[in-house]
């Protein structure tokens, strides 16, 4: 049984193809925007800032793949495009078009559980729920 207003593992989850393949205890995101400055002949300072494109990084700590998932020989070396869920008591922030970018393997032998996972995610929403 969970605690109303904290998130347990399964309010943090990957999925794939409308399918949740794995759990994730905890998750550290990080946003970066490269905004440029623009700068004018003859002025001492920029004159405004162009916005550039948002890039979502996020670092996955301990993944247990799903019992269906499991079932299904899932691969987590191989999947690409997937998402990850992140239930809130107000809202669920979901990062899509996700590919990762390193996974660090520490289990024992018949076990499906990663580490760390990094991922890098093509888009960011917010939706209420």
């Amino acid at each position: 049984m969970s605690i109303p207003g904290f998130p347990t593992s399964s309010d943090i989850y990957l999925e794939a193809d409308g399918v949740r393949v794995a759990v994730v205890q905890s998750y550290a995101a990080r946003t970066t925007k490269s905004s440029m400055a623009v700068e004018a002949f003859g002025e001492s300072e920029p004159v405004a800032t162009s916005p550039g494109q948002a890039a979502h990084v996020v670092e996955l700590t301990r993944l247990y793949a799903t019992d269906q998932a499991i079932r299904d020989g899932i691969d987590f070396y191989s999947m690409e495009d997937f998402s990850l869920v992140i239930c809130k008591p107000d809202r669920r922030i979901i990062y899509s078009g996700c590919q990762w970018s390193s996974i660090q393997e520490s289990a024992s032998i018949g076990s499906m559980v990663l580490e760390k996972v990094t991922l890098v995610a093509s888009r960011r929403i917010e939706t209420g729920v």
